[in-house]
């Protein structure tokens, strides 16, 4: 029988290095990992009950409708040849001499990695992925499902690609040597921007929702919030395209600075309101995380723990202070603050980046020579306004390109849930419950509640009707 070793079998490829495409592909797992069942899972239980099937299911639909998209057109736009300086010309990625071959980014200066085109194209999916989901945080309990199912292809063509290849794919952003080590802009600033767009368009939850969503499962969501922890690690540890001493080092940095900023999340947490909160320390985590990926393998471990300070002080005065104080920042109801987990961590990570690159980190990794952070002098000061610049394109760009494709969808598809389904939930938009529960535990029980429960659903909604799997129950 034929196997791995078969003489008969054409030979391994003199570029193939079998250990670095086994790392490569088990990042690409870990950041898979991060989306489905991670952030499945931190969907679907940080939510209120009545949203948890939909939550769940808005990105289990991304996850999935964006790796056809990907193959089909939307890698080579990212890390393709160029058609224009910020965009890639679209076309498929499945014909099988091409995956064969060694992987290959056409218009950038880093080193041809040793491993097939199809371990980078899979491993740059993840990235595109993981981003589409998080803008679906900022919309959960209000959107509907089928204008998010357009929403989805529209915006990865015409948002993602456009930061993937002006900073990574070797576009002009790139070639002017922004630094975006891992995605703190082309993921985390992108899609906390995009989110908050989308949450102004699409709309705020209905006044109760607003007023008390709590959690329907705290030990799930902390389940779903491990997963994206330790998948950090394929996350940052992936994007040299090695098992090499940027990898080693990336990873340390990662978790030292999700620590250091779970940590002061949390002792602010205390300090100003008595008390820990889970919640809390997974926001913190989270901007932690966010605000070192831009730098992740490019900075010494005293830096990532600089990082993780600013990271949990910065959005956590964001989210408790600036955010009350604003009237704009108030109207607009970004359900998970996306925009101050990511949008504000990755902005602050891509400055702190540009403060901190050390430059013996920066030459085994970015394209133009002598690049550091301010702090190392020389051209530092530059390299800092380059951050600057490079995340206000992506800022602007994201809302834009959000705003147009969300006005476009709702000349077709509202954008919104009837008023009516949204006291229902997941009832009204999938026909399904995730917990067969009455009230807040009780076991429902049909032959003592569901007159009771008809009668009064009646009395409240007079067009109510029963949905596809058995009784609505409004929680």
């Amino acid at each position: 029988m034929a196997g791995a070793y078969d003489p008969s079998l054409p030979e391994v490829p003199e570029w193939l290095n079998k250990g670095d495409n086994a790392w490569q592909l088990t990042a690409a797992t870990l950041v898979g990992l991060q989306s489905m069942p991670g952030l499945v899972i931190l969907y679907a239980s940080i939510v209120k009950k009545k949203w948890a099937v939909n939550s769940a299911f808005m990105a289990l639909y991304a996850f999935a409708a964006v790796l056809l998209c990907w193959v089909l057109l939307c890698y080579k736009m990212a890390f393709g040849e160029e058609l224009l300086p910020f965009w890639g010309k679209g076309g498929p990625a499945f014909d099988q001499g091409y995956l064969k071959g060694q992987a290959k980014i056409p218009n950038s200066n880093v080193a041809a990695p040793y491993f097939p085109m199809a371990t980078l194209v899979y491993f740059q999916f993840t990235f595109a992925a993981i981003t589409t989901i998080l803008v679906a945080g900022s919309v959960l309990g209000r959107m509907n499902i089928k204008a998010w199912m357009a929403f989805v292809p529209l915006w990865l063509i015409f948002s993602y690609t456009v930061g993937a290849y002006s900073i990574w794919g070797g576009g002009f952003l790139y070639q002017w040597g922004v630094i975006d080590y891992s995605g703190g802009y082309v993921i985390h600033l992108s899609s906390g921007v995009a989110g908050f767009v989308a949450a102004y368009w699409v709309g705020p939850r209905p006044k109760a929702d607003r007023e008390r969503f709590p959690p329907n499962n705290v030990l799930l969501m902390l389940a779903g919030a491990g997963l994206l922890w330790m998948g950090w690690s394929g996350f940052n540890g992936g994007a040299p395209y090695a098992a090499n001493l940027t990898s080693s080092i990336a990873v340390l940095n990662t978790n030292l600075s999700a620590a250091t900023s779970l940590l002061v999340w949390t002792t602010l947490d205390v300090i100003f309101f008595g008390k820990p909160s889970v919640i809390g320390a997974i926001q913190g985590m989270v901007t932690g995380l966010a605000g070192v990926t831009p730098g992740a393998g490019l900075i010494q471990t005293w830096a990532a723990i600089i990082i993780g300070v600013v990271s949990g002080t910065a959005p956590w005065a964001s989210m408790m202070i600036i955010h009350k104080k604003s009237a704009l920042l108030q109207k607009v109801d970004d359900t998970l603050a996306v925009f101050y987990t990511h949008a504000v961590a990755g902005l602050l990570g891509g400055i702190m980046t540009g403060l901190f690159a050390h430059p013996d980190l920066c030459v085994l990794v970015l394209p133009l020579p002598a690049t550091r952070g301010a702090f190392y002098g020389g051209n530092g000061g530059k390299q800092l306004l380059k951050q600057l610049a490079g995340a206000a394109f992506i800022a602007v760009w994201n809302v834009v390109s959000t705003t147009i494709i969300l006005l476009a969808i709702r000349v077709f598809i509202p954008l919104r849930m009837a008023e009516e389904e949204l006291g229902i939930g997941d009832d009204a938009a999938h026909g399904e419950e995730a917990y067969a529960l009455w009230g807040d535990g009780e076991k429902f029980d049909a032959t003592r509640h569901v007159q009771q429960f008809e009668r009064d659903q009646e009395a409240a909604h007079p067009s109510y009707v029963h949905g596809a799997r058995g009784v609505t129950i409004v929680l």
